[in-house]
């Protein structure tokens, strides 16, 4: 016992737990290349991506707002609000300023969530799955519970072809988006004030940083990027569905929380977060084409991300080691000296 005691709160174990997410990552290709022939070929990965697509794109949004220490439930919904919208008006409007009014409205709704967390103070679990219950409802009234179709189902095929036989404009956009994201994450001044408001609001403010308008500022982004998403989907099927994104939402944050964002906020990467999404498009990917079942899926999902959230606990109450990669590398080297001492005494 106090052998696996000592194993668990060693250097190597506690520096592989850091990198959990690329280790995770590298172990899932390379068992879903063992599994499924051919899951490792271009076209595989652009099906990969592009199927995690719309997820991806709510999970950058999602991404700030749990690094604000704040939860956003509405993503799915706004979703499916914002294609209804880009489709539903293509006839009095046109495509493109459809589109862009479907943009408007996920921005809207996400100045709405600002306005429950940040103005009435309302926890943002609680304002978010009210507004979800709200923007999907709305979603059903405006269609009477049916698919609404757009004007040219050509206009889709821009959207949902690869471009020159690389990658879709959805996998391009979100792979932009978390570039971007990690750019203002890790060089500009505001994105490093984000993590001290999740880290500790009230200090935030009192060294002059305002953290409401960061929160604010959040919800609003996240639901920009879900607008975007549901016009992107929308357009690509030409359709509009009151029923689209009904677990974006979970699978978003899972894919935030699998790249090592905390629920608890102060710590996240948009670099972490494509891990994430990675990990979740080619288990996916691989256990289609293995005719897995879709609860299935979601169980593994489910299994991984709880494993995640347990070793980030225990990570949690190490903070004060040194778990960089090179004390990673030096710890493995030291452990192999004692075993090698060890060996040679017992001899």
């Amino acid at each position: 016992m106090n052998a696996i005691r000592r194993a668990f709160d060693s250097d190597v174990f506690l520096g592989i737990v850091r990198y959990r997410v690329a280790i995770i990552l590298v172990a899932t290709i390379a068992i879903s290349a063992s599994l499924v022939p051919g899951i490792l070929e271009f076209r595989a990965l652009s099906l990969s991506l592009d199927r995690v697509g719309t997820t991806a794109l709510v999970a950058v949004g999602v991404t700030l707002v749990l690094i604000a220490g704040k939860l956003d439930l509405s993503g799915g919904a706004i979703l499916a609000l914002s294609g209804i919208t880009a489709i539903g008006l293509q006839a009095e409007l046109g495509q493109i300023p459809a589109a862009i009014v479907g943009v408007g409205v996920g921005i809207a709704a996400g100045i709405v969530n600002g306005y429950l967390v940040v103005v009435l103070r309302i926890n943002s679990l609680v304002a978010t799955l009210a507004s979800m219950l709200f923007f999907r409802a709305l979603c059903h009234f405006i269609t009477e519970s049916r698919p609404v179709s757009g004007l040219d189902p050509l206009f889709g095929l821009a959207v949902s072809r690869p471009i020159e036989g690389t990658f879709t404009l959805r996998a391009i956009v979100f792979v932009l988006a978390l570039v971007l994201l990690h750019l203002w994450l890790t060089r500009a001044v505001a994105g490093r004030n984000l993590f001290a408001v999740g880290s500790n609001p009230v200090s935030a403010e009192a060294s002059g940083i305002r953290s409401n308008a960061y929160v604010f500022g959040t919800f609003v982004f996240a639901g920009t990027m879900a607008g975007v998403a549901g016009v992107i989907q929308s357009l690509s099927v030409n359709t509009g569905s009151p029923v689209f994104g009904e677990s974006t939402s979970l699978l978003a944050i899972a894919a935030v929380v699998i790249g090592g964002t905390r629920l608890e906020g102060g710590r996240g990467s948009a670099l972490g977060t494509l891990g994430g999404l990675l990990v979740i498009a080619v288990l996916t990917t691989a256990m289609e084409f293995s005719n897995v079942p879709a609860y299935i899926q979601n169980i593994v999902t489910g299994v991984i991300l709880l494993l995640l959230i347990l070793l980030d606990r225990f990570v949690s109450g190490k903070r004060s080691r040194d778990l960089s990669l090179r004390a990673l590398l030096h710890a493995v080297r030291g452990s192999r000296h004692t075993t090698e001492n060890e060996r040679t005494l017992a001899s």
